[in-house]
């Protein structure tokens, strides 16, 4: 066929099928990958195949260029990986109760920075501050976009060209090799190493305590653990340590615990009304691990620090938006009633699941997999993570469908035919076979009817 025959991208955009790929994908996205798919045809060696004269012809290869050049965007999928809290695929979810009051918000004027009481301009952190301060028992409480971004602010407030002791084995990385001595340098404040990677003790602090110490910044060991021959100073040695010298003690808490984990089978994570009893003056942590709510970074403690760190004009460039305040808001509300908040928070629900119920589900997605050719599917008890550099070390007893095939290509390309599906089902492989964990199932009967029609 010659290359003058190829349709023209406004009848190829006019057909049907490539109309709700328009839908999908945005017009000048897909008038871009089909102006892209006939630039590769026009530079191919052999003639332009006869499907790339119809306009209807183009949808399936519009659309395959689209998902390898551009990605699919966020689309739902099936974690079935055995890491709860998935940094990767979006960490914690929210219940559809909570994210439908963020619509609201996003949808409606709302009082954000409003008094209706005075008429005048409000605070727009107001109630979620409100709910911190009685959550962690805090004096004030304030909120920005993530914890690091909390870690940045309070140095940047309180130790701008000035030293922080902290010892080498709390010199953290976080997701994306972001390590918190950079974090440092960026808020403007001198990183004072003390102490070893496995051994820093209350004396390693004394003795580094100058003119120039700004505070003493303890980062908890959320996402690492060191074990062995090891010692740490404790938050209260620590504020001890600082109060002598009147200096502020901050602790970087992580994954930020407002429960006792342990009441879900998991080991103790000190929670910000822990670390605040036991003399820390101010503590940050994150709002979408253990607390199983939206990105954010909760900074509670004394009331004159955080004054300060709000007077701050980085504050405004990290602030939240409507959405995301009325997110952590409808969190927070839910946390204020021990009794009823795993109801509510999908985290906490799914850290209940009892192995009965995990072992239910797996019989019934390894059903759903019985038919598959050449495949060997069976049900297996397995461990499952919390992931997001919380808890770090601990497992958690779940079941999992663990499928494998008589060679590794088959098994890859199963994995990847599961990564086809929509939404996608994402699995891990390990020992020959793709785990397929339970905790991550909700809602089941969708999981079964994707699988059911498998590409």
């Amino acid at each position: 066929m010659p290359r003058r025959h190829l349709s023209s991208v406004d009848s190829i955009l006019n057909a049907p099928a490539v109309r709700a790929l328009v839908q999908q994908w945005g017009l000048l996205t897909v008038k871009h990958a089909v102006r892209a798919l006939q630039d590769e045809l026009r530079c191919a060696d052999a003639p332009p195949p006869d499907w790339a004269a119809r306009p209807d012809g183009y949808c399936g290869h519009v659309e395959s260029w689209l998902e390898r050049e551009v990605g699919h965007g966020y689309v739902p999928v099936f974690n079935l990986t055995g890491t709860i809290v998935h940094s990767n695929l979006g960490r914690s979810v929210l219940s559809e109760a909570l994210a439908e009051r963020a619509l609201q918000a996003a949808s409606r004027p709302v009082a954000l920075e409003y008094d209706l009481n005075t008429g005048r301009r409000g605070d727009r952190e107001a109630i979620v501050a409100h709910r911190l301060r009685l959550l962690c028992e805090a004096e004030h409480a304030t909120v920005v976009n993530n914890n690091a971004a909390a870690v940045l602010i309070v140095l940047n407030t309180l130790a701008l060209q000035r030293e922080v002791p902290v010892s080498r084995g709390e010199l953290i990385e976080i997701g994306g090799s972001f390590r918190l001595p950079e974090v440092m340098a960026r808020a403007g404040s001198q990183l004072r190493e003390v102490g070893t990677t496995n051994r820093t003790h209350p004396g390693d602090y004394e003795r580094a305590i100058g003119e120039r110490t700004a505070l003493l910044l303890k980062a908890h060991p959320s996402n690492y653990r060191v074990e062995g021959f090891t010692r740490s100073a404790s938050v209260r040695e620590l504020a001890d340590i600082a109060a002598g010298h009147g200096l502020p003690l901050c602790v970087d808490a992580g994954s930020g615990a407002l429960l006792d984990t342990r009441r879900f089978g998991l080991a103790h994570e000190p929670t910000p009304r822990e670390l605040l009893a036991a003399g820390a003056d101010l503590v940050t942590f994150s709002g979408d691990k253990l607390l199983g709510g939206s990105q954010a970074g909760f900074i509670a403690g004394r009331r004159d620090l955080v004054d300060a760190i709000n007077a701050n004009p980085l504050k405004r460039a990290l602030r939240l938006d409507k959405v995301a305040l009325a997110l952590l808001d409808a969190t927070l509300k839910a946390y204020e009633d021990e009794a009823s908040v795993a109801e509510e928070i999908p985290l906490l629900a799914t850290l209940q699941l009892t192995n009965s119920e995990l072992k239910r589900r797996a019989v019934r997605v390894a059903d759903a997999l019985a038919n598959l050719p050449e495949a060997r599917v069976d049900v297996q008890p397995a461990q499952a993570q919390l992931g997001s550099g919380a808890l770090p070390g601990q497992a958690i007893d779940s079941y999992a469908v663990t499928v494998a095939f008589p060679s590794g290509r088959q098994l890859r390309e199963f994995e990847a035919r599961l990564r086809r599906c929509r939404p996608a089902v994402l699995g891990r492989i390990a020992s020959n076979r793709l785990w397929l964990d339970m905790h991550g199932t909700e809602p089941l009967e969708e999981l079964l009817q994707t699988l059911a029609t498998l590409p």
